[in-house]
């Protein structure tokens, strides 16, 4: 079956942003396009496209309200970075827009070896593939995206939001490649998706509510994480996020949260639930860090400000590929942790073992000794 690539705009007009600013203005209608759900609009479509690439400084190429039909492509980014500013492709303040089909090609690896995040706090930050922002009632699906410059998905202020059969992919050692990134957004389901990348596979940043995840394949890449949280004034809270019925596959961690130390104001993340898990030789199934720090100097004056509570580990099951398969190391104490039905092995010689700190936990069915009192 060919991949075809459809748009589906309601109500305000779509912007893709080529790059910073918005001093030249490419109107796909312009170049033949009917967006009436009936004509193939691939090839005005993409002499839209290749106009706006093809123009010096920032573009915003408009596509109107309407249902656009593209036959089977690629898209693909330009490799010199100078052309971007923070994203690539950026849909916003769109109401009832459907995404399906198509491939996205970042053409990232030209540009990894500047990426200094990795190591640098000060790091300049390289264009995410895909941005949506601020928009409501929307469908992503069956879209594929390798090799992006920074993440491949970004979700920022977006209300009801579902993503589905999404392919991603980039290689391991390909730096900050998140999948999914979302932030301050409420109402994001994602569900039968296979993600392969360098970093995390979804990371639920500052300010989300109600986020469901469900059968997401994970790996190799960093695993799941909700966070890194507390780094910035202002935060948002973290509420109600239910992940279910995920595999992690070599990956770095399984289910993470990690929030920073001296945070300058105070947060919570709360009501989370993850179960129906299957770990295939993970190296941290389960960990909650609150002293998360990737760089080699690191202040330690003052313990999170990220208040964790209410979080349950249910079902969760596999291989590990270190000794400490759960790690809960809170600073304000943790509380309400439940974990129930956990079952992780070491592939190595020896058992399983767990470390915790300042957690307050309660055990159902566990299969190896209990971390905390």
């Amino acid at each position: 079956m060919e991949a075809r690539l459809r748009l589906v705009l309601v109500a305000i007009a779509l912007l893709v942003l080529m790059s910073a600013g918005g001093a030249t203005v490419i109107n796909v209608k312009n170049y033949g396009a009917k967006g009436n759900g009936v004509n193939d609009d691939t090839k005005p479509l993409m002499t839209a496209w290749k106009a706006a690439c093809g123009t010096s400084g920032a573009v915003t190429m408009v596509v109107p309200p309407g249902t656009y039909y593209l036959g089977p492509g690629t898209l693909k980014a330009a490799t010199d970075l100078s052309r971007f500013g923070n994203d690539w492709i950026e849909f916003g303040w769109v109401n009832g827009l459907t995404v399906a089909g198509g491939v996205i090609d970042g053409q990232g690896a030209a540009s990894w070896p500047f990426n200094k995040c990795p190591v640098r706090k000060d790091c300049k930050v390289l264009p995410t593939s895909v941005l949506f922002v601020n928009n409501q009632n929307t469908v992503v699906r069956d879209v594929t995206s390798v090799n992006p410059k920074f993440f491949h998905i970004a979700l920022l202020g977006t209300k009801n939001i579902q993503i589905s059969g999404l392919k991603i992919s980039a290689p391991s050692t390909s730096p900050n490649t998140d999948g999914i990134h979302i932030e301050r957004c409420a109402g994001v389901s994602i569900a039968d998706t296979q993600i392969s990348t360098g970093d995390d596979c979804i990371s639920i940043g500052q300010g989300n509510d109600n986020v469901e995840v469900a059968r997401v394949q994970c790996g190799p890449g960093h695993g799941m994480s909700v966070g890194s949280l507390g780094r910035y004034a202002g935060e948002g809270d973290v509420t109600r996020v239910h992940v279910r019925d995920m595999t992690f596959t070599g990956t770095m961690n399984g289910v993470r949260i990690k929030t920073w130390e001296n945070s300058p104001t105070k947060s919570k993340a709360a009501h989370m639930v993850f179960e129906n898990m299957v770990m295939k030789d993970v190296q941290n199934p389960i960990i909650i860090d609150q002293k998360y720090c990737p760089y080699y100097n690191c202040e330690h004056k003052y313990v999170s400000g990220v208040t964790i509570q209410d979080i349950q580990f249910k079902n969760i099951k596999g291989t590990a590929t270190t000794q400490v398969a759960v790690l809960l190391r809170c600073g304000v104490p943790c509380q309400g942790l439940v974990l129930q039905d956990v079952d992780l092995k070491y592939k190595g010689q020896g058992g399983t073992s767990a470390k915790c700190e300042n957690a307050k936990a309660k055990y159902v069915g566990y299969q190896f000794p209990k971390p905390c009192p």
